[in-house]
């Protein structure tokens, strides 16, 4: 299986309800770096995975959407707990739409898989991995 990894990052502020989230209950900031990784069994026609190019736009795309914002405020994440684990599958999957529409090009319809990584810290991470 053949994998390309592209990175980002993105800046929010929002709030956990529930005991288990302790002081994170309170309105909060967090800085996550984002790596996006591909994948696919075989190579394209041009021996590539996906176009790197084509890849880093599309997530900073997805990111612009949650980038400096409170999510707390934004319809789309009411009543949920945006925990870093729930936004790297909302990452993903805005990533396989773009995908299935063509927006990383035809050649990446090959593409079998994508795994998206939000990394807290240097010491704390949380990925969601699906397939295409």
């Amino acid at each position: 299986m053949f994998s390309v990894t592209v990175r980002d990052h993105v800046m929010v502020a929002h709030s956990f309800r529930g005991e288990v989230f302790g002081p994170a209950q309170r309105l909060h900031g967090a800085t996550f770096v984002v790596d996006a990784t591909f994948r696919r069994p075989e190579l394209d026609s041009d021996n590539v995975v996906v176009d790197i190019g084509l890849a880093s736009r599309e997530l900073k795309a997805v990111l612009d959407r949650i980038n400096y914002r409170n999510l707390d405020d934004e319809p789309e994440f009411e009543g949920v707990n945006t925990t870093t684990e729930f936004l790297a599958r909302w990452i993903a999957d805005r990533l396989a739409e773009r995908v299935h529409a063509g927006a990383l090009g035809e050649q990446a319809r090959g593409l079998t898989g994508i795994t998206v990584t939000l990394h807290e810290s240097h010491a704390a991470w949380a990925s969601y991995e699906r397939e295409l």
